[in-house]
């Protein structure tokens, strides 16, 4: 395909790793634009995306910098803040990363050619918290070193999926978007709905993120 993708990326007071996962976008995602959808955050989540905005008339050329679309919203949930970071998307492929998260290992041209035939693809994520690999929950025994079809959890009884790292077709989700009601969990339903439809998903275990968690994080006490 050799398409460009639009990276989404939620914030919320995220200044301790926001700036790893933007670089790691710009590391490792050629022909990015990167789309902050932030949540009212008063630390320095926004000075810090800023700072790696591109300027044609300062650092047009410096492979350091790329397009930064910066975008606010109230009353967040989770699949209102990406839907809306959807809608304001210039490319055809979309990859949703958390800002916790820092991109190791990715095959964009496996991506690319499996968005022909999935709805949905989602990657492996390493759980870190205060530098330390933490001992794998119940969430993380569903990551596997293999591919994985409309991926189910025996333990949530449910499909199963992840937007810490996922990528999309955009007119995928413009046709099929998130649940805009749900405080969080909009990723399994996401996946639920879209394979309930005819539609399937993919575990693509080629594509890994170092998934930091902070002390407000519940998903690495195995509960999200």
């Amino acid at each position: 395909m050799d398409m460009k993708f639009s990276v989404i990326i939620r914030s919320k007071n995220e200044e301790r790793w926001i700036g790893h996962a933007i670089q790691s976008v710009i590391d490792m995602i050629p022909n990015n634009e990167i789309i902050i959808v932030d949540n009212n955050s008063s630390d320095k989540s926004l000075s810090i995306a800023k700072s790696f905005k591109k300027d044609p008339d300062y650092n047009d050329k410096d492979s350091n910098y790329t397009d930064i679309k910066i975008l606010t919203i109230d009353e967040y949930t989770p699949g209102k803040a990406l839907n809306y970071g959807v809608q304001n998307a210039s490319n055809d492929l979309i990859c949703i990363l958390s800002s916790h998260c820092v991109i190791k290992k990715i095959n964009i041209t496996e991506i690319e050619e499996s968005l022909a035939k999935y709805s949905g693809i989602f990657g492996n994520q390493i759980p870190i918290y205060e530098g330390k690999k933490i001992q794998k929950r119940y969430l993380w025994s569903h990551f596997e070193n293999k591919q994985i079809e409309n991926m189910f959890s025996d333990m949530e009884k449910r499909h199963f999926f992840h937007n810490a790292i996922s990528f999309f077709k955009k007119e995928t989700l413009i046709s099929n978007p998130f649940n805009e009601v749900l405080v969080g969990k909009e990723d399994r339903y996401w996946a639920r709905d879209i394979i309930e439809s005819g539609g399937k998903t993919l575990y693509l275990p080629s594509t890994e993120v170092d998934h930091h968690y902070t002390n407000n994080g519940n998903t690495w006490k195995g509960i999200g």
